[in-house]
């Protein structure tokens, strides 16, 4: 049942041995949120212990992959009338802690769009090979929307309202860096608050180096050069409420 305001949406893609801790951080360090795990087809047990202990559970029958399970969580959002949807990894990375201050951040100077959970608002990022492809993106994203994120490849974000309803109810809205300049630049308003980031305890990342560099391929040439054939989102048709 719907008691809250914030729906924070947990995609699970084989999280068997980390989604029991991460509810239990939800529960305990964000009480006042109702979250959703979406189980990505995992071949595991996710599912099985999300039924064993009664967490709310949306169970796909095949894998869609981070856009897809995200997207089936915004359009449970969109329907059941959320306020705010937060992108929240199944893996024990974030934070359940930086949720009431990103609540308190979206609603500051008239409204933000999207509110980004970031390790480097006041934290400099550090010298290695994952941080320089994190400031290559945010340099591309500047150049191309003119806004400045400090942590782009941050997947623990807030989204408005009518960002709910621009990613539930329209396709070509992957939950990734290169969505996140096309809209700003289209105007929606992007903020950052200060957070920290566990580290995987369990379970093995798709972030190999190889994928990471295809990532990082794939990623730079949409923001670069895809962004100029998209077509414009249509935030107009809804407000922020």
């Amino acid at each position: 049942m719907k008691r809250s305001e914030i729906l924070v949406i947990v995609p699970a893609f084989n999280e068997e041995a980390s989604i029991l801790r991460v509810a239990e951080s939800l529960k305990s360090k964000a009480p006042e949120v109702d979250f959703l795990v979406v189980n990505d087809g995992s071949r595991d047990r996710t599912a099985a212990l999300c039924r064993e202990n009664g967490l709310p559970l949306l169970d796909l029958p095949v894998n869609l992959g981070l856009a897809g399970a995200f997207q089936a969580g915004m359009r449970y959002a969109d329907r059941m009338g959320y306020r705010f949807a937060v992108q929240f990894d199944g893996d024990g990375q974030h934070r359940a802690e930086y949720i009431a201050p990103m609540r308190k951040k979206i609603g500051e100077d008239g409204g933000y769009d999207i509110v980004i959970a970031s390790r480097f608002v006041t934290e400099k990022k550090p010298a290695t090979l994952r941080m320089l492809g994190s400031r290559i993106i945010a340099g591309a994203i500047r150049l191309s929307s003119g806004i400045k994120v400090q942590d782009p490849t941050s997947g623990m974000r807030m989204y408005s309202r009518r960002m709910i309803e621009l990613f539930s109810r329209h396709v070509n809205y992957p939950p990734e860096p290169d969505s996140l300049c096309w809209l700003a630049k289209h105007g929606a308003r992007v903020a950052e608050v200060q957070a920290e980031m566990d580290l995987r305890t369990a379970g093995v990342s798709y972030l190999t180096p190889i994928n990471a560099a295809n990532y990082m391929a794939r990623t730079l040439v949409s923001i670069l050069f895809l962004q100029f054939f998209r077509g414009v989102p249509p935030m107009h048709e809804t407000k922020n409420q």
